[in-house]
């Protein structure tokens, strides 16, 4: 079983393009853990502003009268993916896992694949 900081460094090493990455909670908007980023990229203020995106996308599914979960999101930019993994694991409802990708280095399918062994892992 893996920490959050365990977790966040698997997350940075295991997944090809990583530039940071994240723990949140979605309902404070708090990053648990931060790791990369840089000058040009706060992940803590990324990680809160992505509480956003996961709460409106709720709120959208309710009104829509969807009964499903989100599993994952992608936002596509210019240069980057950003990845947001919502945890089901082992009652950690609330958090997501983000990560930011190069997007000429990394594989979508295989940084999908790793956030959800690293989810499998994390152990809070």
């Amino acid at each position: 079983m893996a920490n959050v900081e365990t977790s966040l460094k698997e997350a940075m090493t295991s997944i090809d393009g990583s530039l940071g990455a994240a723990l949140v909670d979605y309902a404070s908007g708090m990053a648990l853990g931060t790791l990369g980023g840089g000058k040009d990229m706060d992940m803590a203020v990324a990680a809160a502003g992505n509480t956003d995106v996961i709460r409106a996308k709720v709120r959208t599914m309710e009104m829509l009268g969807l009964n499903d979960e989100i599993e994952d999101i992608l936002i596509t930019l210019g240069n980057q993916y950003h990845l947001v993994r919502l945890l089901k694991a082992r009652g950690n409802a609330g958090l997501f896992l983000y990560v930011v990708l190069d997007k000429d280095n990394s594989n979508l399918a295989m940084a999908r694949h790793q956030l959800r062994r690293i989810e499998n892992d994390l152990e809070l």
